[in-house]
């Protein structure tokens, strides 16, 4: 099979031959930012959206650098062309570490690394049936930032697995906030319900499902939402780049609905694939 091409600090380089410095406090310290996107028909999803949340991921954890929009952009339409023969969808996934540092506190020169791999799509029975999450009490510091600091987080969605589910929805003083890589919504009383962005990461599929969710006049608001609200819900769904709009039907023992994907949550999947069909 041929592999990826990737760009590591200034290089192109094969998967296989990608190396990060151990001294590099993103390895040491998960001092670092990252952007997740994917293509549709071979085309960045909403990449100026991703790059204006990266920067400003950076910002937030203060990593000056020195690299640009346009320098960033630049390399990924290279790296489309690169991996142009492997004929199928792709993920990005964009690094901004600290860098190097001997005192393993501070740093210089940050490092920049975008790491390409296939897409693999979710099973469609995800789609038809809906999945289970899980509830934990957490809440991240400095959510609007993407930062790569996930240990928690990996151990709360290692223990969803087990329990057969593929989220983990973060809740903090009885507040509902976001999942581990997705956002929520609710619906109730058709009705659709997110989290405010104050207190979360703002999700790029969020949104542009949200933009959507306007132009076609849904029932809509932003509010806090609440575990004791969570026996009221009539639909559940997440987003996420690598999700697009996935239905809920279980939050640990509470059957979401009747169990299965509602009505809303299938027609906003089909009207966000028709935009982008219409868009890419």
């Amino acid at each position: 099979m041929k592999e990826e091409i990737s760009y590591v600090d200034g290089k192109f380089l094969s998967n296989s031959k990608a190396e990060i410095s151990p001294f590099d406090l993103g390895f040491t310290r998960a001092y670092a930012v990252f952007e997740f996107l994917r293509t549709y028909n071979f085309k960045p999803f909403l990449l100026d959206d991703h790059l204006k949340r990266f920067f400003l991921s950076a910002k937030i954890l203060g990593i000056k650098h020195q690299f640009k929009k346009d320098f960033i952009k630049n390399i990924i339409f290279k790296l489309l062309k690169k991996n142009i023969k492997l004929k199928t969808e792709l993920n990005f996934r964009i690094f901004l570490t600290a860098g190097e540092s001997n005192d393993f506190l501070f740093s210089l020169k940050p490092k920049l690394y975008i790491l390409v791999t296939r897409l693999k799509p979710l099973p469609q029975s995800f789609y038809l049936k809906g999945i289970k999450i899980i509830t934990k009490n957490f809440h991240r510091d400095f959510p609007q930032a993407k930062s790569t600091n996930y240990g928690i987080l990996l151990k709360y969605l290692k223990e969803a697995k087990e329990r057969n589910s593929l989220e983990v929805l973060l809740v903090n003083d009885e507040e509902i906030l976001e999942c581990a890589t997705s956002n929520f919504f609710a619906v109730i009383k058709g009705k659709i319900f997110t989290p405010p962005k104050d207190k979360i990461l703002e999700g790029i599929t969020r949104k542009f499902l949200i933009s959507l969710i306007k132009k076609y006049r849904f029932s809509f608001e932003e509010r806090k939402i609440y575990h004791k609200e969570i026996k009221n819900f009539d639909e559940a769904f997440i987003t996420a780049t690598n999700k697009e709009i996935l239905p809920v039907v279980r939050i640990d023992n509470f059957l979401i609905g009747k169990g299965r994907p509602g009505e809303i949550t299938l027609k906003l999947l089909e009207i966000f694939r028709k935009e982008i069909n219409e868009r890419y």
